[in-house]
């Protein structure tokens, strides 16, 4: 059993820089595939990376490939999403999630309850 909490989110103008967090306890998130996802009011809910146990593995949506990157520490069981030329459209609220699977669907059995990112122009 995983819970997970995500921080970090707040309102910054176009072309600014946010770093998500999500902290994972009631178990090592070392053996979880870990992934975040964002959903936009009126849209559905969409992957935006994910990153293998080893984190030797990363996989990002082709809307924010070059801008976001995915991370984790595991020692400190926290996941990370530094996210970069922030556009309007990256407006959402973003979930991490974990998984024994690096599902693209939002299928991941564990999930944060999210943090607000609002992107201004």
């Amino acid at each position: 059993q995983v819970q997970l909490v995500e921080s970090g989110g707040g309102s910054v103008q176009a072309g600014g820089s946010l770093k998500l967090s999500c902290a994972a306890s009631g178990s090592s998130m070392s053996t979880y595939c870990m992934a975040w996802f964002r959903q936009a009011p009126g849209k559905e809910r969409e992957r935006v990376a994910t990153i293998e146990r080893d984190s030797r593995g990363t996989s990002v949506a082709a809307s924010i490939e070059g801008r976001f990157t995915i991370s984790r520490d595991n020692a400190a069981n926290t996941l990370y999403l530094q996210m970069n030329g922030l556009k309007p459209e990256d407006t959402a609220m973003y979930y991490c999630a974990a998984d024994q699977i690096c599902w693209v669907e939002w299928k991941y059995k564990y999930r944060g309850q999210g943090t607000q990112v609002t992107v201004s122009s």
